[in-house]
């Protein structure tokens, strides 16, 4: 099944006091990238989170932000405390740095808060909470890879209806060129006849081989339809497929090249400017596929 990787999912926990939220975003990239913004307390299984989107995830650049908050109306002893001996070394440092750097920017307190360790919590089962944070991140992953399953069923069905538009293109132009190559053979007929000078049939039927042949794409359209099929049956496979769409992309590009390159007739030339322009809007979209 085609999947996206533009998502965004989000859920929340509690733990006694302790109000938990996962954030979990991603979007395109060629490998998968995890980032992660997490408590103090959650470092240690910060190897073991990122297993857990692994397994489910194969491309993307995945975002995952865990914070941590204290719910209203609680005891005082389950609230935040501030680890004044850190407070007091992080001052010191600041104030060495002024002393060496005078034009330096004065700290800011709410900084200072964000530092790790600075911000305590009183009565924090830390291993309950790791818990409590591992069964979340399934919620929360499950609801992306969801996000991302819908978003890439849309963009199948852009794809499909490229696919279906670049077709009737490829058909059109087979069923013209018999018509463009006896017209060409009219049009130097009439040249000749207007110069009133004898000319060789064979002469000239051994020249309308030699442009057929160099007007000839009937290679070119093949190809594009196979290609075409190619993508069709890739987007049926239910794994990652956004390199090998990519792939196809570039083949069909270079087939729709072609085509334009052999053009002698607008009609042809037109076709190949459209095939372009589809391919580009299929290139776009498959970018975000996974």
């Amino acid at each position: 099944m085609t999947q996206s990787m533009t998502a965004f999912a989000r859920t929340e926990a509690s733990l006694e006091a302790l109000g938990i939220t996962l954030e979990l975003r991603s979007v395109n990239h060629r490998y998968l990238d995890i980032s992660m913004r997490l408590p103090e307390e959650l470092r240690e299984v910060e190897q073991a989170l990122r297993n857990i989107l692994s397994k489910k995830l194969g491309r993307g650049k995945v975002e995952l932000n865990i914070r941590l908050q204290i719910n209203s109306g609680v005891e005082d002893n389950h609230r935040l405390q501030i680890n004044t001996v850190l407070v007091e070394q992080l001052f010191n440092a600041c104030d060495i740095i002024h002393q060496h750097i005078p034009e330096a920017d004065k700290v800011n307190p709410l900084e200072v808060l964000k530092w790790p360790g600075v911000m305590l919590t009183q009565a924090v089962d830390t291993k309950a909470l790791q818990q409590v944070v591992m069964n979340s991140l399934d919620v929360v992953l499950e609801e992306l890879v969801a996000n991302r399953k819908r978003e890439g069923e849309k963009l199948a069905l852009l794809l499909i209806e490229r696919c279906d538009e670049m077709e009737k293109i490829v058909s059109q132009v087979e069923k013209i060129m018999p018509t463009i190559m006896q017209t060409r053979k009219q049009k130097i007929l009439d040249r000749l006849a207007e110069f009133e000078v004898e000319h060789d049939d064979k002469r000239i039927e051994q020249e309308m081989v030699l442009l057929a042949q160099k007007m000839d794409v009937s290679e070119e359209t093949d190809r594009l339809i196979t290609h075409l099929s190619e993508v069709r049956d890739v987007l049926k496979q239910n794994k990652p497929i956004g390199r090998r769409l990519d792939f196809l992309m570039q083949e069909l590009n270079r087939e729709a090249n072609t085509l334009g390159s052999k053009s002698i007739d607008t009609e042809t030339t037109s076709a190949s400017v459209n095939l372009k322009v589809l391919i580009e809007q299929m290139r776009e979209q498959v970018q975000n596929i996974e």
